[in-house]
């Protein structure tokens, strides 16, 4: 009479385990491709750290004036008027911010701006992404003619369009109203159109073709399959345009006459010419970081999908 034994295996390894394995495999492999060359040969290990520190040098170059903005902003006047200046506040005025906001009607420019700002960003994505599917997901007679046509239009300089452009809104009533702003989004414009054409003809054609094969409609395939796949460029589009209206400067100075109506843009100047014969330059500077502050905060939001729009949109 036989008896059998039970067989004793070793333990499994949790999925969770084998794919961090995986994952630190792949880094691996990142890393190692990184520090080779083109034709496969290792590079210097000072190769890294010369680029690393030409990096950072650059970085602290650009970070400069936002470090002295910031530090402008805490010091007090006579502070600011100490020759050699100092790095650092030797007294921290927070009390410029409260200044700057109370010296000019901070929240209705604020107001004025997002509300632009807003409007323009989603316009903007709606319209350049129906208009960019056109010239990537649909075949039609001169397509191609009529995409060179609107990149064309980036030559246009901006005062050749001024005049008819004020004089179109004068016509209709709508001047130092905020619609002269905020309309022409809707029209598309040429370089988000360039920008996301790029990004869609990255699309497999075969799977648009099968999903007008199993009978969805462009609007569908455009809002469900399209739309999900383009988010990356989307978002780039959503940061220029964004980036674009808050800081108008032009736009808002030619149409908005009115206090009521008027952006921050045009705020800060106003602020600095009431007090042009004597500028409180530290109250000037937490003005101008509050202004730029929502900027800084949408990008290090959404740093990820701007860069990978960036990337992925260049290379087909």
């Amino acid at each position: 009479m036989t008896t059998t034994h039970p067989t004793t295996t070793g333990p499994t390894t949790p999925p969770t385990d084998s794919l961090a394995a995986e994952r630190r495999r792949q880094k691996a492999e990142d890393a190692d491709q990184h520090n080779r060359r083109a034709d496969g040969t290792l590079r210097p290990w000072y190769s890294t750290l010369i680029a690393r520190i030409v990096m950072i040098a650059l970085s602290a170059l650009f970070l400069l004036p936002m470090y002295w903005m910031i530090a402008s902003s805490l010091k007090s006047n006579e502070e600011l008027a100490k020759f050699p200046p100092t790095l650092l506040p030797q007294s921290w005025e927070f009390g410029n911010y409260v200044k700057a906001l109370t010296a000019m009607p901070f929240l209705q420019f604020f107001s004025n701006s997002a509300i632009i700002t807003i409007s323009v960003v989603i316009l903007s994505v709606v319209a350049n992404f129906i208009v960019a599917y056109g010239f990537s997901c649909i075949e039609w007679p001169g397509r191609d003619k009529v995409f060179y046509v609107v990149i064309a239009t980036l030559f246009l300089p901006f005062p050749v369009t001024l005049i008819p452009m004020f004089d179109m809104w004068a016509r209709l009533g709508l001047v130092n109203t905020l619609f002269p702003l905020i309309l022409p989004s809707m029209f598309g414009s040429a370089f988000y159109v360039f920008l996301l054409r790029q990004f869609l003809l990255q699309i497999p054609k075969d799977m648009l073709n099968a999903a007008r094969v199993d009978g969805a409609s462009e609007w569908k395939i455009l809002w469900k399959l399209v739309f999900p796949t383009a988010r990356p460029a989307l978002t780039t589009v959503a940061i220029f345009a964004a980036v674009g209206a808050w800081n108008d400067f032009m736009g808002p100075l030619i149409y908005l006459q009115d206090q009521k109506v008027q952006t921050l843009s045009i705020g800060l100047q106003t602020f600095r010419s009431v007090n042009a014969q004597d500028v409180s330059f530290n109250q000037l500077m937490a003005a101008s970081f509050l202004v730029i502050l929502p900027l800084l905060v949408l990008f290090f939001i959404f740093q990820r999908y701007f860069i990978r729009g960036i990337t992925i949109g260049g290379f087909k």
